[in-house]
């Protein structure tokens, strides 16, 4: 009877999902409907002034139109995948592989472009491209035709030139074609966003969509303020330029907002980006300057057209600040003569994660402003209680960092801030006959999780795994180290017997034509002294992040309306009678950004404290490996003088077959596969990913289903 009650309520959740997922698209589709219809002579003539008179009232005066058609949408789909995760975290047990069949989407999602301007690009990716530059280019066209429809009237009204107030009215369409791009811009960077997820993106994979949509929000933008510029220079009214008007558009706010845009976007540049990390990266946290002051130049109104984009990165934003004050326990590290570093951290139990995610982790004692991402190599099935990221020495805060771990003095304690982790939702990885992981450099990294995911698969009764042929190139051969972080440092994870996976790796070292006998250096683990403040590695709203987020949006959202209506009410509403023509624009924008910033940090807050005081396991899990600390005075290097082959388990290094001063022939290895599903993943330098993917779209068979994995921030 309860196996029954178990499945009808599964049932009913599953269901209940449909339902959310259905209803969800249902809105999303009217919403893009409103973006197709928006430039025609339809919607603002006709909808949107039957809509308006409808939703016009004393509490939210003119803007609560815009608020109900452009912002109150997305954060309903926002809420709603919030809880359609939520109901699958429940019903799937935290079970991270896919429960999707995605094989037979397999040709949408094969690359249809390996190289490029644009990287590699599926057939899912260029059919949204199109559609995306089809919009664009469908609203220019319609914002310039009507606007041009009263050209001749307009000139002889203002004694201009008719090609100058083409000139205005075509920057003016740019401007607002504008809008699309930035609506969408913040999207990808929404780090746990839900929305994403519910499309089966990820933030890291997403990061590009921010890229393209950038340098297509500025291209339109700085040709929106270059035309006025010219406008007003012919007209000799180039002082229109240091108006700031009390009601309507304020030309200094414009211009204050693209000039932080264009140093935002000269910034981006791979040439600054590349040498100049730290300047891209803090120049880019001038988008706070370019959103106020784009809030201030068109008023609060009309930047509704864009808000929820915006509303949820601040959302998320402010979780990732909370969980960033905290300092997490750092049990031991291991150090690899490569120079490479493991961390190896405590986690709650409830922690479960898919592979290839990612975390940001920050290190006050080198830098107390600098956040890193890296690939957690650990698995949530294998390393119950623990959560690893190797760190290669590529730059300055990672060398800086290897010095401290490899120093003949050892530190007993280090402090460390983590963001994350973020990851896909699932994985598919066991569902193909043969996986081919090609990796170059520390891209081994995301595959090492996967690996220890299908060893957990494989040592489970009735689970079945592919065959796994690991192909990692390097450049000299003390790198090969690496390939034994494939066997984690717990101790729990000793009763996995590696050998019943298929796994078969080939290593290449390109820069050595034999071994390097001179260097004999050992693998060390470091093991670090607790702190009574430090907590283990949890998701900063818990296990039930998914319910706490959607009640997040949905609550402050409310709290945000029920502040603008009591604003509007009391205080505007007297004043303007929802006329928009005497209440300051500076004034409604402010008090409105202030009330966003108010509900977002208390109902957030409130959620981040209460999750905390409920969090029953977490003095237990500051307590393990107490005893381990203990065995090593001084918490130093302990048992340094041990190999990881002394371990129970062997050095896979030992098993791999290695090929000296030769790169991998990827299509002469992918030629040799058999099988009726094979996965391809690849991860490393641009030019391998490219590749790789090259040869799979040259490919005719449909058995190779090709994913990159890029993480680049």
């Amino acid at each position: 009877m309860d196996s029954e009650t178990s499945r009808g309520a599964s049932l009913t959740v599953k269901y209940l999902q449909m339902g959310i997922w259905w209803f969800s698209v249902m809105i999303f589709v009217g919403y893009l409907m409103v973006w197709i219809v928006m430039p025609t002579n339809i919607f603002f003539p006709h909808w949107f002034p039957d809509i308006q008179a409808k939703a016009d009232s004393i509490y939210f005066g003119r803007q609560g139109t815009t608020i109900l058609i452009y912002t109150f949408p997305i954060l309903l789909i926002a809420t709603l995948a919030s809880l359609y995760f939520h109901l699958e975290q429940k019903r799937s047990n935290h079970n991270t592989e896919s429960k999707v069949g995605f094989l037979g989407f397999a040709s949408w999602k094969r690359p249809l472009l390996g190289t490029g301007p644009l990287g590699i690009i599926t057939m899912t990716e260029l059919s949204f491209i199109i559609m995306f530059v089809l919009l664009l280019i469908w609203s220019l066209c319609f914002y310039i035709h009507g606007m041009f429809a009263s050209v001749a009237l307009d000139a002889a009204k203002e004694r201009f030139h008719e090609w100058e107030v083409k000139l205005e009215y075509s920057a003016l369409a740019l401007g607002i074609v504008g809008y699309i791009c930035l609506a969408l811009l913040f999207f990808p960077v929404t780090r746990g966003s839900s929305i994403l997820r519910f499309i089966g993106l990820t933030s890291e994979g997403s990061i590009k969509y921010h890229i393209w949509l950038g340098h297509i929000a500025m291209t339109l933008f700085t040709a929106h303020g270059l035309g006025y510029i010219i406008f007003w220079g012919k007209t000799h009214q180039i002082l229109e330029i240091f108006k700031w008007n009390k009601i309507g558009v304020s030309n200094v706010a414009g211009a204050v907002s693209l000039l932080a845009g264009l140093i935002l976007w000269a910034a981006t540049l791979p040439s600054i980006r590349r040498k100049a990390f730290e300047l891209f990266f803090y120049t880019h946290y001038l988008y706070i300057v370019f959103v106020i002051f784009f809030v201030f130049h068109v008023g609060f109104s009309n930047s509704c057209i864009v808000l929820p984009g915006f509303y949820l990165f601040m959302i998320d934003r402010y979780l990732r600040f909370l969980q960033s004050q905290q300092k997490v326990r750092l049990v031991s590290a291991r150090v690899l003569p490569c120079e490479t570093v493991e961390l190896n951290f405590a986690k709650n139990i409830g922690l479960c994660y898919a592979p290839t995610s990612t975390i940001f982790i920050n290190v006050p004692s080198i830098s107390k402003l600098q956040w890193h991402p890296f690939t957690i190599s650990s698995c949530s099935d294998t390393d119950s209680d623990t959560l690893s990221i190797v760190i290669k020495s590529s730059g300055t805060w990672s060398n800086t960092l290897y010095q401290k771990l490899s120093s003949s003095i050892p530190i007993s304690h280090l402090d460390v801030s983590v963001e994350g982790p973020y990851g896909p939702a699932s994985t598919f990885y066991s569902r193909h006959e043969l996986l081919v992981l090609v990796s170059g450099g520390s891209g081994i990294t995301p595959f090492i999780s996967i690996i220890r995911s299908l060893i957990f698969k494989a040592n489970t009764e009735g689970s079945k795994t592919p065959r796994v042929l690991l192909v990692c190139a390097f450049k000299k051969s003390i790198d090969l180290t690496t390939i034994d972080l494939i066997l984690p440092v717990s101790a729990t994870c000793t009763a996995f017997d590696i050998s019943r996976l298929q796994l078969q790796i080939e290593a290449y070292v390109t820069r050595e034509k034999q071994p390097d006998m001179n260097d004999k250096k050992l693998i060390q683990t470091l093991w670090f002294k607790p702190n009574a403040l430090d907590e283990p590695v949890s998701a900063v709203l818990g296990q039930n992040s998914w319910l706490y987020l959607s009640i997040i949006i949905s609550s402050s959202f409310m709290l945000f309306l029920l502040l603008i209506a009591i604003l509007t009410r009391y205080y505007i509403y007297p004043i303007d009678h929802n006329t928009d023509m005497i209440y300051p624009y500076f004034s409604r924008s402010s008090l409105s950004m202030l009330f966003i910033c108010i509900s977002i940090a208390f109902v957030a807050t409130s959620a981040f404290l209460w999750n905390k005081k409920q969090n029953k396991d977490l003095g237990q899990i500051k307590n393990i490996y107490t005893s381990n600390s203990s065995t090593s005075p001084g918490s130093g290097y302990y048992n340094a003088d041990r190999e990881l082959g002394s371990l129970p388990l062997q050095s896979l290094v030992q098993t791999a077959k290695v090929h000296y001063g030769e790169r991998p022939n990827i299509k002469k290895i992918l030629s040799g596969c058999n099988g009726s599903s094979i996965g391809v993943l690849v991860s490393g330098p641009r030019k391998m990913r490219h590749e790789v993917a090259s040869l799979c779209t040259s490919c005719s068979t449909d058995d190779l289903h090709f994913e990159s994995l890029s993480f680049s921030w």
